[in-house]
């Protein structure tokens, strides 16, 4: 086994376990888990959101759409294919309205099976005074309650699938973003360089998974899929550096084009969450708005001046 391979399979082991390490801190502490807490403990966890937002606001910006676009302008033309249209652009939207439309679907249908389940449980006397509300105000009056009501259970299903939906989501888009951090590596042929790209990984996701695993807990997703989501976003990387080396060794040239391309539907997933749902659940609530784009700039400027010195 030559040295560059070593180092290879280095970095990848390093990189599994790190990721691991960072990735169970939120998961295994209870404090994370606290949903009863004090205002303190909401306000200080908000404030890391915010920050876990600035991250994956950065990640999306400064390096996942760049690395995306990179090289799918190198493939297109290596190819010599010449267009007015903005075809790396349509592809990210391509991966941003797959997301949306998916997940309009799963809430439409999980509303509609909680409208029907919520109509076998109702009493054959509410639905009578829904039935007769028109015709007298006491009874207008707690049949709206009525309907209040059930609104707002509505409201609480959904914005629980919207979570545990948008979760998996991210979780997808990080994944499918590190196995293509991890093909980098992989795919190096000087130990230098390996090095190099590993060091500023290590780094990166060290942060992105932390993060991730914040936003995991928030969204109410049982310990044990936290678990399984860290484990297997954990492997990622070193897959991709498994598939470089075999790559390398194997001297195949061809499936970069189908790379540039998931990379460009992973960057559209990852702008509709980061701007669906991370920014938006934080900014939308009233309270410490200044300190909670504080934390956002704070995130960010980190993860800006990981990238600028890697």
């Amino acid at each position: 086994m030559d040295y560059l391979l070593q180092v290879k399979i280095g970095a990848l082991v390093g990189l599994l376990l790190l990721t691991v390490f960072f990735g169970f801190i939120p998961a295994r502490m209870k404090w994370f888990r606290e949903t009863s807490g004090t205002e303190t403990h909401r306000v200080v966890l908000s404030f890391i959101s915010c920050f876990a937002g600035g991250v994956f606001l950065a990640a999306c910006l400064l390096d996942i759409i760049p690395d995306y676009l990179s090289d799918i302008n190198a493939e297109l033309d290596a190819r010599r294919v010449d267009t007015s249209f903005p075809l790396p652009e349509f592809i990210m939207a391509a991966g941003f309205f797959t997301v949306l439309i998916v997940e309009r679907i799963a809430l439409n249908c999980r509303q509609d099976a909680m409208q029907g389940l919520d109509q076998e449980r109702a009493p054959l006397m509410q639905a009578n005074e829904h039935s007769h509300g028109h015709s007298h105000g006491h009874g207008q009056g707690k049949a709206s309650s009525t309907n209040l009501e059930g609104s707002a259970h509505h409201v609480h299903m959904d914005l629980q699938a919207h979570s545990s939906f948008r979760s998996f989501m991210l979780f997808f888009s990080l994944s499918l973003h590190s196995v293509f951090e991890g093909l980098a590596i992989g795919l190096q042929t000087t130990d230098s360089k390996v090095l190099e790209i590993c060091i500023a990984i290590v780094v990166h996701k060290s942060i992105i998974v932390f993060s991730l695993s914040v936003k995991l807990v928030q969204s109410a997703v049982p310990p044990m899929w936290v678990a399984a989501y860290v484990g297997v976003f954990a492997m990622m990387s070193p897959l991709g550096i498994g598939v470089g080396i075999g790559v390398i060794e194997a001297q195949l040239a061809a499936g970069a084009l189908i790379q540039a391309i998931l990379e460009g539907l992973a960057a559209g997933t990852f702008i509709y969450i980061t701007f669906m749902e991370i920014l938006p659940h934080e900014l939308n609530s009233p309270e410490n708005q200044l300190l909670k784009v504080f934390f956002i700039l704070l995130g960010f400027s980190v993860m800006a001046g990981l990238t600028f010195l890697s």
